[in-house]
């Protein structure tokens, strides 16, 4: 019998693609969900990528603010994944309504985890907390790299960053014999399912495809497709090696808004009606990644970000 696993979140574009591979692996898996209403969603998009079977999957209600349910879904599992965490669309006005759910929602699945014996948890955390607020020219972010929160940083960047360090701060002090694996993906893209997206692809295909977007900001992105995504999740669980470890999940090289407009235009030009003509981010915005941790350690290969990027709009607007 394979292993039972959670999943926390299971509406996020991350945590539908990640269930759906574990199901295919033979797991038993389990999600929560903020009120189980939202179950026959999981289903719809697991339906739409092939699952017929549901006996080895399960629901649980729990929210990242309480500690209610959480014992309940942890019970009798060897992995936990939490990848849930709040992404909104614009920053709010209070950081702290970003800050205090990461972290505690963090904070109360690790404490269920400890106390069901779970084996270890993949937390799934963001470059966000490794690139920001430090202002380095010609610096190849690794793993090794933090954003700092004492600079101005948006509301979002700051409670990744936070909700991160406060997940190793509890495995250092009261995690005990439970490991930590955390993932640090880019700009999540790639194929939606049963219409969940994520706030990356809204924003950046949409509103470019749509001509909402019509300036490239001073500013780049790492690209990664989701199903790879979900899959160094996996890697990573199984790992022996990747216990106590970050891994930063990006394909190789970033994108500016420009490029992502161009790419549109050269490969799906029948999208590009709408689409304005931006002027080009300046080469002194373009940052430059390592995935080579993931590579060598996880035995990880993503795919590169054109066919990431081309697989969310051929999904969007199919």
């Amino acid at each position: 019998m394979n292993s039972k696993v959670l999943v926390t979140g299971g509406t996020g574009f991350v945590a539908i693609h990640t269930i759906l591979q574990l199901l295919q692996q033979g797991y038993q898996v389990r999600t929560t969900l903020r009120t189980l209403s939202k179950k026959d969603k999981v289903i719809h998009a697991l339906r739409t990528a092939g699952i017929t079977e549901f006996d080895q999957l399960s629901f649980h209600q729990a929210e990242l603010t309480a500690d209610d349910g959480w014992g309940d879904a942890v019970k009798d599992c060897e992995y936990v994944l939490h990848i849930a965490s709040p992404f909104p669309a614009k920053d709010p006005e209070d950081e702290n309504e970003l800050i205090i759910p990461a972290r505690e929602g963090a904070l109360h699945v690790l404490r269920a985890a400890r106390d069901s014996d779970v084996k270890r948890v993949m937390l799934t955390s963001s470059f966000a907390a490794i690139g920001y607020g430090r202002g380095l020219q010609n610096h190849v972010f690794t793993e090794e790299d933090w954003s700092d929160e004492q600079a101005p940083l948006a509301a979002y960047i700051k409670s990744k960053t936070l909700a991160e360090k406060a997940a190793w701060q509890f495995i250092e002090n009261e995690g005990g014999a439970m490991e930590l694996t955390v993932i640090n993906p880019v700009g999540i893209f790639g194929p939606t399912i049963g219409g969940i997206s994520s706030a990356s692809l809204d924003t950046i295909v949409k509103g470019i495809i749509g001509g909402v977007v019509t300036e490239s900001p001073d500013f780049t992105f790492g690209v990664v497709d989701v199903r790879d995504v979900a899959d160094i999740h996996v890697k990573a669980m199984l790992h022996p090696s990747a216990s106590g470890q970050r891994f930063l999940a990006t394909s190789e090289g970033v994108m500016s808004f420009y490029d992502v407009a161009q790419l549109i235009k050269a490969e799906r030009p029948h999208l590009a009606v709408n689409i304005s003509d931006m002027t080009p981010t300046d080469k002194k915005y373009y940052i430059k990644l390592s995935n080579q941790k993931a590579f060598q350690m996880l035995n990880w290969k993503p795919v590169d970000k054109q066919t990431a990027l081309l697989a969310s709009i051929d999904s969007l607007f199919k």
